[in-house]
């Protein structure tokens, strides 16, 4: 028996979930997700993860016919059980307050069936946004959400799939769920010094999101980690 964790992925049609949730769980590259069409209802997929702990990953296609049918007909099946809910924005959208909307709606649902659930904001596309404008939009858009979210809680996240921007916010989520952290931490900090090491990672084996990690000396690339992980996926998928 493996525990398992309900994860919603959900947002406005095409604002990038499914092409997300590929890169970390399909091991696509991201110009391979131009490709991917929209999704219809609900898909599922369960991900095994740091050996048995399985995430059961619910994405949510986005079409406004859909997003009604969530918060009525669907919405004890959808909002019931849930560990976390990631919410996607669209940076670009020109539906705003339609977004605000549904995201409201969602943690309506979730205050009723999930009320322990975490809730994470993507704000997503951010690769579009002008780079001396990005810092000040984030931050407009981070402010609104964690207001519209009480009494719940929210954590955003600035995300593009073209930067290790969506490796950082996916580790961020995924260490969350981790049963266990501070005794795994332990172990790693023991095994850095057992080596000496300077730095130790460690990643998950399925996506190589980094999972944890320790230094004994200060490193001055604050990347690093999702660099090192591009790499070993780039390494895997050549071979």
């Amino acid at each position: 028996f493996f525990p398992s964790l309900q994860v919603l992925l959900m947002g406005k049609s095409g604002s990038g979930k499914t092409s997300m949730r590929s890169i970390i769980f399909a091991n696509y590259i991201a110009r391979d997700t131009r490709r991917l069409g929209a999704t219809i209802d609900v898909e599922h997929s369960h991900v095994r993860f740091l050996g048995n702990l399985v995430l059961n990953l619910w994405d949510c296609g986005g079409q406004d016919t859909f997003m009604e049918n969530y918060f009525t007909s669907q919405r004890d099946n959808i909002f019931r059980n849930v560990e976390v809910l990631i919410y996607v924005f669209d940076v670009e959208s020109r539906e705003l307050e339609k977004d605000m909307h549904y995201y409201q709606s969602c943690l309506e649902a979730i205050l009723q069936n999930s009320p322990d659930a975490k809730i994470f904001c993507l704000v997503h596309k951010m690769d579009l946004v002008q780079e001396d404008q990005r810092d000040l939009i984030f931050k407009e858009r981070e402010e609104d959400l964690k207001r519209l979210s009480r009494p719940l809680e929210c954590v955003c996240f600035r995300t593009s799939i073209w930067d290790e921007t969506l490796y950082k916010a996916w580790s961020s989520i995924v260490y969350q769920l981790i049963p266990n952290v501070q005794q795994l931490e332990m172990n790693l900090r023991n095994f850095a010094q057992i080596i000496e090491a300077d730095e130790v990672l460690l990643f998950e084996r399925a996506t190589f999101l980094v999972i944890s990690h320790y230094q004994c000396k200060e490193q001055r690339d604050v990347h690093r980690f999702e660099k090192i992980s591009n790499i070993i996926k780039q390494f895997k998928l050549s071979c």
